[in-house]
């Protein structure tokens, strides 16, 4: 194995670990600290992909001299778009459901059928792809290799959006209402919380993370009605893997997991390397069923 080649499936590993790390991060949200099984969260990734597209259509056409910057316009409408579908399932469906996660697996499972559908009839069967901007077309030179540009700015990206969320919620007041619903529900409201407010909240923002999460996918394929799917099952592997309550688990977990899919790739298939890795996240969880980094919570 000549070091060029290492190197390159080490930030293949590194991209892989943006959009799980980025997915994960909304899931972890959703599932850790709320404990709602959301097996839409995939469709709200592709949810977001499709608002950047979107964005990509109305610049072109009515806006072309600022195409440099439709992108950042676009994450910034997938997030807000995310966020209010969030809200609002939240608020319609899934107040209705808690305490019962094996219907709302159900429920957010024929979600996401529906939101297939719903993509199918709006953009067609067809996979579409948005334009590169010109600032992130090339490729930054690094030994015997290339980086491109649109790859360095997605780990940029995670690193600001796990920043953000780490200031949210530990930085701020409604973090600290969210914090305070996750470890001791019937504390906080006789502390005065009203913790249906924080649930929706907290629902939108992690359905907000997917739909960055989404953007920042266009970058790297083509989106369709099923690509969702394509990444629902890993993304869960990597918040259970990591510990369903801690973020810095989360993140830890997508790194290792991109890491060690993107190595094993060079010695097997692109199956067998998942299948290996399902393997050892099993292996893991038979010693510590709770996940790597694992919190201690009151319930």
């Amino acid at each position: 194995m000549t070091p060029d080649l290492l190197l390159t499936q080490v930030f293949n590993g590194l991209s892989l670990f943006t959009v799980l790390a980025l997915m994960a991060l909304g899931l972890a949200i959703v599932f850790g600290l709320m404990g709602v099984i959301n097996m839409a969260h995939g469709e709200l990734m592709a949810l977001g992909a499709y608002m950047t597209y979107l964005c990509a259509q109305v610049f072109q056409r009515w806006l072309p001299s600022l195409m440099g910057v439709y992108f950042l316009v676009g994450i910034v409408v997938a997030f807000s778009t995310t966020f209010a579908v969030g809200v609002l399932l939240e608020r319609v469906m899934i107040r209705r459901l808690y305490k019962r996660p094996l219907d709302t697996m159900l429920a957010t499972w024929g979600l996401s059928l529906v939101l297939q559908q719903v993509f199918r009839q709006l953009f067609g069967p067809v996979d579409v792809s948005v334009p590169t901007v010109s600032w992130l077309q090339g490729a930054w030179p690094l030994g015997g290799t290339t980086i491109p540009l649109s790859r360095l700015f997605i780990i940029g990206l995670t690193g600001c959006v796990a920043l953000a969320v780490f200031l949210f919620l530990f930085r701020s007041r409604w973090g600290l209402r969210i914090r305070c619903v996750m470890q001791n529900r019937a504390m906080a409201g006789a502390a005065g919380i009203d913790a249906q407010r924080v649930d929706a909240v907290t629902f939108g923002l992690g359905c907000g993370l997917a739909g960055i999460a989404g953007s920042a996918l266009t970058l790297l394929a083509s989106t369709g009605p099923v690509t969702g799917q394509q990444y629902i099952v890993d993304t869960f592997v990597v918040v259970v893997f990591g510990g369903v309550d801690s973020l810095v688990g989360t993140f830890l977990s997508a790194f290792s997991i991109g890491q060690m899919q993107s190595l094993l790739e060079l010695v097997l298939s692109g199956s067998m390397a998942k299948a290996s890795i399902l393997m050892l996240v099993i292996v893991a969880l038979y010693f510590r069923p709770n996940g790597l980094f694992a919190l201690k919570l009151r319930r």
